[in-house]
């Protein structure tokens, strides 16, 4: 049995890039399946924790973004990991919808085998 020691946890001691931000890896809870990574500060974690809605920091439009807030795609929190340098964040999530914007399962849709570039995965039906 693994022994868990519960400890307070502060979004601060976290460690960001010079712009605030600390990358998190979205991870399907069932199936294991790597969704997405997308970019967190200190408030989004403390959103995604509180609740249970994974919280990003777009870059581009300088706000936060809800994963499925628009399109219904949630990403429900199932558990939150930080790994052992405190600069990489995995959430594992239960996806509804596709997690890519491409509407793909994942966006880790390409492979690049023996020099070339192959897509694993279409986009995904909007029934």
């Amino acid at each position: 049995m693994q022994k868990v020691f519960p400890m307070a946890f502060d979004p601060s001691t976290l460690k960001y890039d010079v712009r605030g931000l600390i990358p998190c890896i979205a991870q399907d809870v069932d199936g294991g399946e790597v969704l997405m990574m997308a970019w967190m500060n200190a408030e989004a974690v403390a959103k995604t924790l509180d609740t249970g809605r994974v919280t990003y920091w777009s870059r581009s439009r300088q706000a936060f973004w809800i994963k499925g807030e628009t399109s219904g795609h949630v990403q429900e929190l199932v558990d939150f990991r930080v790994d052992c340098d405190r600069d990489c964040l995995l959430a594992l999530v239960r996806q509804i919808g596709p997690a890519c914007h491409t509407n793909r399962r994942s966006c880790f849709y390409t492979a690049v085998r023996d020099g070339g570039e192959v897509e694993l995965m279409k986009p995904m039906d909007d029934n």
